[in-house]
């Protein structure tokens, strides 16, 4: 897992204006907490945050605290609904050693069987991993799958030191007939059809008694 270096500043004024201001700087608002300690505001360079949100559950060494360098992990990204930049991050302390819960998501290897097509439940699990050693996703490979089959997430291999902190029972995807299921949608325009003519006598009967 890498660690990304980031400089902080301290952030003393607060509300929407402060953060439009903080913005315009190029810098995101943030919010540093855990440990039980006190929260800490603060402001990143919105262009390195940016990049270093590229990489899932990316392990920051936020620089230019008072009491030294801290280790983070992103739990909250805000973004602007329509143009998408960063609009307010919460950053959680954490300690190397420490065991933290996470999601990362299931990475599916390989190609579908012929005649099947993935119908996928879950894209993400939850887990429980060493705060500076969580891998980037959980690999599951669907060569060979034959259609029916279920993939539950008891059966996905967890990456070394990761704990799933999921039901085991939980459905995660499942291989169906590709054909079967192209039938389903053809068969409903046909059935919509077939009512049609049974809504002819009603309208002769009426015409018949004018």
């Amino acid at each position: 897992m890498s660690e990304v270096r980031i400089a902080a500043e301290p952030r003393t004024e607060f509300g929407k204006g402060a953060a439009r201001r903080t913005r315009r700087a190029g810098k995101v608002p943030a919010v540093l907490y855990g440990h039980g300690t006190d929260p800490q505001h603060i402001s990143l360079p919105g262009h390195d945050l940016m990049l270093a949100l590229k990489t899932p559950n990316v392990l920051l060494t936020i620089e230019g605290l008072e009491d030294g360098a801290s280790l983070a992990l992103p739990k909250d990204v805000q973004r602007d609904p329509i143009k998408g930049f960063l609009e307010h991050v919460d950053l959680l302390l954490v300690k190397r050693g420490e065991k933290v819960v996470v999601d990362l998501p299931v990475n599916l290897v390989g190609d579908v069987v012929a005649g099947g097509v993935v119908q996928q439940e879950v894209v993400q699990v939850s887990v429980e991993a060493e705060a500076t050693h969580i891998p980037q996703a959980v690999d599951l490979p669907i060569d060979g799958l034959e259609i029916g089959t279920q993939v539950l997430a008891g059966d996905l291999k967890m990456p070394p030191g990761t704990t799933l902190m999921l039901d085991a029972e939980a459905l995660i995807l499942q291989i169906a007939d590709a054909t079967a299921s192209a039938g389903e949608t053809e068969a409903a325009p046909e059935g919509e059809a077939a009512e049609a003519p049974e809504e002819a006598p009603a309208a002769e009967a009426d015409e018949s008694a004018e």
